[in-house]
């Protein structure tokens, strides 16, 4: 069922200097039409729910869930170690409660020697003694059944820690029964007195994957660093032992899991080279450090994941149950290029595989650029059929926005775009802590910091690790922000004395607040829940692009709507009362900072699905079953929204096919300022 509505919106960014950024992001105009019919209030099954159940009307409960990632090690500190624990996750729910989300995905808290902070796994059945015992996380998952939260696991199969017992014992002689655990191979060339080359010429960036040992004379297999050796998944027994492990956490009544770094978790059994990569002219390519840029199709994404993850998805809904947390759900760091990638880590219908693989193709662009969010927000809302996206901005492994998207200038106001992109957006979206307040990414300015010696060391001051994407959470102004009493394990940024949770309470024009009504936008408005995205195609005899703008003086808005069987033809004045039952229809305006003005807390009291504040507004018109009730709140709207942005008309290009057009100068009462423009 097509919408009713198209509409364009376009954001102008201030940036650097004097310039505007004409680059709308919201050129890419979200439309959204709810529905009207059992049939499309089904479509692609989103529908806020209630936390005790699984599953409305055939719909599962992450359908259109706000998942939100914490960092153990940085969320919050209880026993002035410096290091956050379980116990300050606990301490913090009743926060992550007020913010509206549906899930923790809880970073690695398995017991590990922290060469990656949890992604090098010694203890699959275990919590780190740092973090607490597995009755402190036994409890957090009871405390947060009591708020509707529900915590996911990091899974980590693709590889373990070289401390690992059964890595230890793979290593101790080449007759050992857990030797083919993991990935062996002679070198080329290899004698009884030398070790010869690697294998193959896998690697990036120049650097091998292979390590030699010289107990055993052979060299192991490691995608990730020298401490992550790679399991053998052609071994059945690893297989049967990740069952266990699922199975273990899945009893203690977590959620479900993200499976990291899937894409690797088998390699080609013949171990042959890698081609050199080629571009579109045939030439071969070379990486930034001047070495041959290959394929990687021999470590990457082979048929035989598509297996075991299709076996992993039937025994976790095994565990599904009608009682909290309900159905289980299968997240996959996936990693696609493209859209053809990310459909195949769905599965079939016959063959089910992750529920929510992670959609990095919007988010991760890294550039306020119009014409490629509009592409893949396209993608991801038409292309995958009926099944859900999830949105992906942020994560312990990038820097954060204001590095990534920011002008250092206009930050805020660049974040409020991409959190109305991310939660205006259909499906399940993911948070990464800290992002609702603004954090900043803080790398630490000397090698003798650095922390992440995976990344930071090896490659400064090049790059300078992740350690300034994973600085302690930032509660209040004080000495450690709140996170700790002790001293912090990664030094907490000065930005926290103005950018806090506290600070950000107290105001309701703070970036927390915004993260705030656009969840609760998310979680209660059923346009949003399960209506479709619809693009404002470009200009065509139908569809006129034409700017409203300034007009002597006055800004004006315009606006179209069309009833089902276009019964509001040739009719003058609003929406017929006949007609507004067959009316569904809704549209974002996303409204930059033009400069600071008073709040307009009253208005967002007496209009509910509006978000006015001094900064930003996000207005969502919805399917009112009364014409006289949609006028009189389109005039309540358009009255805040020139109030608030001070006669400035922040917009551009509204058209139509019939145009109802509401002047500023005739917007005096609930009925006033309205006449039908006809087609343009």
């Amino acid at each position: 069922m097509k919408p009713f509505l198209n509409a364009k919106t376009c954001l102008h960014l201030p940036i650097a200097g004097a310039r505007f950024m004409a680059s709308c992001i919201a050129a890419f105009a979200l439309v959204l039409s709810a529905a009207t019919s059992s049939a499309q209030a089904l479509h692609r099954g989103k529908l806020a729910t209630t936390a005790s159940k699984s599953a409305v009307g055939g719909r599962e409960w992450w359908n259109n869930a706000v998942i939100y990632e914490v960092y153990p090690r940085s969320f919050q500190d209880t026993n002035g170690d410096g290091i956050g624990d379980l116990n300050g996750i606990i301490e913090r729910l009743d926060y992550l409660q007020s913010l509206g989300i549906d899930a923790i995905w809880l970073a690695p808290v398995y017991p590990s020697p922290n060469y990656d902070f949890g992604y090098d796994v010694s203890d699959y059945f275990n919590i780190n003694p740092e973090y607490g015992t597995l009755s402190n996380f036994d409890r957090l998952v009871s405390e947060a059944k009591k708020r509707n939260i529900r915590i996911i696991m990091d899974m980590v199969m693709n590889h373990t820690s070289y401390e690992h017992p059964w890595f230890l014992a793979s290593r101790s002689s080449d007759d050992n029964p857990y030797r083919d655990w993991y990935v062996w191979r002679n070198g080329k060339a290899e004698t009884a007195t030398d070790k010869g080359q690697p294998p193959n010429n896998w690697g990036a960036f120049g650097r091998s994957p292979w390590e030699w040992d010289d107990k055993t004379r052979q060299y192991y297999y490691h995608h990730f660093s020298v401490q992550q050796p790679d399991l053998n998944w052609y071994n059945p027994n690893v297989k049967r032992m990740f069952k266990n492990i699922t199975a273990f956490w899945l009893k203690r009544g977590i959620a479900g899991y993200r499976f990291d770094a899937i894409g690797g978790l088998f390699e080609d059994p013949n171990f042959e080279d890698e081609a050199v990569a080629k571009d579109q002219n045939g030439k071969s390519m070379v990486d930034a450090r001047g070495n041959p840029q290959l394929e990687r199709t021999k470590e990457f994404n082979l048929p035989a994941v598509h297996i075991v993850m299709n076996e992993m998805h039937g025994l976790i809904h095994s565990f599904d149950t009608t009682s909290f947390p309900g159905s289980r759900v299968l997240i996959g760091e996936t990693n696609t290029r493209n859209l053809d990638e990310l459909i195949r880590w769905y599965g079939t219908s016959d063959k089910p595989e992750f529920d929510i693989p992670m959609d990095v193709q919007v988010g991760f662009i890294n550039k306020l650029d119009v014409a490629t969010f509009r592409s893949r927000l396209i993608d991801a809302e038409t292309g995958l059929g009926n099944h859900v996206p999830l949105l992906v901005f942020d994560n312990h492994d990038r820097p954060r926005l204001d590095a990534r998207y920011g002008d250092g200038v206009h930050d805020s106001a660049i974040q409020r775009v991409l959190a109305t992109i991310l939660f205006a957006s259909g499906g399940a979206t993911l948070v990464y802590y800290g992002d609702e307040i603004g954090m900043r990414t803080t790398p630490p300015a000397r090698i003798e910091d650095v922390k992440d010696r995976m990344e930071g060391y090896p490659n400064w001051p090049r790059n300078r690790g992740r350690d300034g994407e994973r600085t302690p959470m930032q509660w209040d102004s004080g000495v450690s922000a709140g996170f700790t009493t002790g001293n912090p394990w990664l030094p907490v940024p000065h930005s926290a004395k103005e950018i806090n949770v506290k600070a950000e309470e107290r105001d309701p024009d703070s970036l927390l607040a915004w993260y705030r009504a656009l969840i609760k936008l998310k979680k209660t408005n059923a346009a949003l829940a399960h209506g479709s995205n619809v693009m404002l195609e470009q200009p065509s005899s139908e569809l006129e692009a034409r700017g409203a703008g300034h007009r002597n003086g006055r800004c004006e808005l315009e606006f179209h709507c069309r009833a089902a069987g276009n019964k509001s033809a040739g009719r003058t004045g609003p929406i017929a009362d006949e007609d507004a039952a067959e009316v569904a229809w809704s549209i974002v305006f996303i409204v930059p900072r033009a400069h600071r003005t008073r709040t307009l807390r009253s208005v967002h009291r007496s209009i509910p699905l509006t978000i006015a504040n001094n900064a930003d507004a996000v207005c969502r018109i919805e399917r009112y079953s009364e014409a006289d009730s949609a006028r009189r709140h389109l005039s309540s709207l358009w009255s805040a929204h020139e109030e608030l942005q001070n006669g400035h008309c922040p917009y551009r290009n509204f058209v139509v096919q019939r145009v109802f057009r509401l002047r500023t100068d005739r917007c005096c009462g609930p009925a006033a300022g309205w006449r039908d423009e006809g087609r343009p």
